[in-house]
């Protein structure tokens, strides 16, 4: 039977896999046969992500991309023994919670490096010729955040933002080069960062209230992964430059 989202054989490079929805990712990917590169800072938990996974020929590595300028070089690292990229996702994000009359340049700047000047960098070497087995397909894992402000989120919001737009101008650069870019907007997912912000927001009924705009209800990593492995396959061939929202409705309103 046909499958169009079957990814047997293809090489895709995960970031920010140790954990959330980058973990769901690289779970979801090698059950459709993808060899999967997990990268994150914490080689532990890359380890538990990498026990999760279907058999194949994947591998991990921990690699900080808090550092733009050094974030090229992980692909080049990867592809040294020749070695060619069929896809890449880049799920790695960081954010802070912070008054916009707290918030710092420096606090800024992390943001930034972490959710979109690495991803830029990462794009950059994905696209070329030795390093792509002649196209492939990126995705950028942003967020609602992009597009529906949060109090204390500026940074965070301005990062997805930037991200999303880069897409469309990306997608025109790489066209020549069969590589297509789209990018994966989630609402509110039930990860360990879903359950830290039900803490720091410390409202019995929060998530009563979210589901009145969420209205499907609290997404699951998984959710994510099964857009993201649309937007890499055969399926979306004819997709690139876009967003797909995945937010159980919540920007409907």
């Amino acid at each position: 039977m046909m499958n169009p989202m079957d990814l047997s054989g293809k090489n895709i490079l995960i970031t920010g896999a140790s954990s959330g929805i980058g973990k769901g990712i690289a779970v979801v990917l090698s059950k459709l046969g993808a060899n999967v590169i997990l990268t994150a800072r914490d080689e532990e938990r890359l380890r538990e992500t990498y026990n999760e996974l279907e058999p194949g020929a994947h591998s991990y590595r921990a690699f900080d991309l808090s550092h733009p300028d050094t974030a090229g070089g992980l692909i080049e690292e990867i592809c040294r023994d020749g070695m060619k990229l069929n896809g890449l996702v880049h799920s790695a994000g960081i954010s802070i919670t912070m008054p916009l009359q707290y918030l710092k340049l420096s606090d800024m700047e992390n943001i930034m490096s972490v959710n979109f000047f690495s991803f830029a960098e990462l794009v950059k070497q994905f696209s070329k010729r030795q390093h792509n087995d002649g196209g492939g397909s990126i995705v950028a894992i942003s967020s609602i955040s992009g597009r529906v402000g949060a109090r204390g989120l500026t940074a965070y919001c301005a990062s997805k933002g930037a991200l999303e737009s880069a897409v469309r101008a990306m997608a025109l650069d790489l066209a020549p080069k069969k590589i297509r870019i789209n990018a994966v907007s989630p609402g509110m997912i039930g990860t360990r960062i879903y359950e830290g912000l039900k803490e720091i927001v410390n409202n019995k009924d929060f998530e009563g209230e979210l589901k009145k705009r969420q209205i499907l209800g609290i997404g699951r990593p998984e959710d994510v992964a099964y857009a993201t492995a649309y937007l890499l396959s055969d399926a979306s061939r004819f997709i690139t430059g876009a967003t797909l929202t995945v937010d159980g409705g919540y920007t409907a309103h």
